[in-house]
């Protein structure tokens, strides 16, 4: 069986849309990569400094990111596409060798000072490389492509979650935790390349497979600016309350995340004081969840959004969340722990992560990046303060994983009608998107 039968077979993959595909997946293996092979260290150099400490990294991360997104919104507005998604990877990659090699040749200048700049920087380089990555797919491909293919695009990016974590637990005795930040670099470097190659192959698969579908997007030209204002984002999120539905879902997932996340931090911290045995230890954790992210994607993913639609995809991560944390508080063991983040990333990375993307398929150019670097960066920087701070204050309070448990079930289930309701909006929405393409 060929390659093109066996995506069709998977996710009803049409002839010309394989080599579009099929760079979209290495690009995000790429980004992934890239993210997943250095953020052990980035959680091991954060438990060093303290849960506390961390909390107030979380508000640091929310000011710079709220600082960066009027650059970026002049880089949207200003250049071509390519030139300003290029620029953010290389910015990134050039950033990276700066702390390598502050680590490599003056090691003697780093301590807890640097390790917190590189926590708020690697979060920030987190939120930023995948929205660009989302925003180009979404940018390529119509919502009629979005829901079959989308989830095929996202094992592209668990495969380079895998490795990322797999070579850090593998190899992190034998290079050092400051050299894996080159493999990142190397990895950056051919996300451009990546890029450019997704930007050449689909407008020309698209021109020639999907000339008659009225959902499919425009051929692209690249000489053309999105022009518009720096903060037209912030402004478009403001004005359309699709727009803040969307803001609403990910500023909940986002709380939602970063109460597994602080459990998990104890968790390593308890287990380990060196930071190397504390980066291999996240690591196994970030190798096992995105084989079970893997495992889903290749059985169901594609499945459910193509037959059962959006809004179940977007309403399985608040049931997954609320079905885990009550599993946590009645046996609470680090297996519930492993197997609740597992699930969570699973179903995030796998179906709702997709599903969450094709809502913008059907707004404006301008949106799709503007307005989405707004939601993917700000507002989800937001919720993890809201998170990190609600935790510690249950925790002071002295309630425990069954308070926390408590708080997370009636924000799941308003998080569950807020998916359904974008769903809706959604289908609504697209006769006008096809009209104005």
């Amino acid at each position: 069986m060929t390659l093109r039968m066996r995506l069709e077979r998977l996710a009803n993959v049409q002839r010309g849309e394989v080599p579009g595909l099929l760079a979209s997946m290495a690009f995000f293996f790429c980004v992934l990569s890239a993210l997943m092979v250095i953020r052990p260290a980035r959680e091991a150099l954060g438990v060093q400094s303290g849960l506390d400490t961390v909390r107030l990294l979380f508000i640091g991360t929310a000011v710079v990111t709220l600082a960066v997104n009027p650059v970026f919104g002049f880089l949207v507005a200003r250049f071509r596409r390519l030139r300003f998604i290029s620029a953010t990877y290389l910015f990134f990659a050039a950033s990276l060798l700066v702390f390598w090699a502050l680590l490599q040749f003056a090691p003697q200048a780093t301590g807890e000072i640097s390790g917190r700049v590189f926590y708020v920087w690697f979060s920030v380089f987190n939120l930023f490389s995948t929205m660009v990555f989302w925003a180009l797919m979404v940018d390529r491909f119509s919502l009629e492509q979005s829901k079959r293919l989308f989830g095929i695009v996202a094992v592209g990016g668990t495969l380079g979650a895998i490795f990322g974590p797999w070579f850090a637990w593998n190899f992190v005795d034998v290079v050092g935790t400051a050299n894996l930040i080159l493999i990142a670099v190397g990895f950056l470097v051919l996300a451009v390349g990546m890029a450019t190659v997704v930007a050449r192959l689909q407008p020309e698969s698209l021109s020639e497979v999907n000339a008659s579908d009225p959902d499919a997007p425009p051929v692209v030209r690249e000489a053309e600016v999105i022009g518009g204002s720096a903060w037209e984002g912030f402004r478009a999120v403001v004005r359309s309350p699709y727009l803040l539905g969307i803001c609403g879902f990910v500023l909940i997932m986002a709380i939602m995340a970063t109460f597994i996340y602080f459990t998990r931090l104890q968790v390593v911290a308890d287990m380990a004081q060196d930071m190397d045995r504390r980066t291999g230890l996240f690591a196994q954790i970030d190798f096992w969840t995105q084989v079970t992210t893997l495992a889903l994607q290749l059985s169901i993913t594609g499945h459910i959004m193509r037959r059962l639609g959006v809004g179940v995809a977007l309403v399985l991560l608040p049931l997954t969340v609320s079905l885990g944390f009550i599993g946590l508080a009645i046996s609470g063991t680090f297996t519930a722990l492993i197997l609740l983040e597992a699930a969570y990333r699973a179903v995030q990375r796998g179906i709702t992560r997709p599903a969450r993307e094709t809502l913008f398929t059907v707004v404006g150019r301008e949106d799709k990046y503007k307005s989405k670097a707004v939601v993917d960066t700000f507002v989800y920087r937001t919720g993890d303060v809201v998170g990190a701070w609600t935790e510690g204050l249950l925790g002071r309070l002295g309630g425990g994983l069954t308070a926390l448990t408590f708080a997370i079930l009636p924000l799941a289930a308003a998080w569950a009608v807020l998916g359904l309701w974008l769903a809706r909006q959604q289908a609504r929405r697209k006769p006008a998107a096809a009209r104005t393409r």
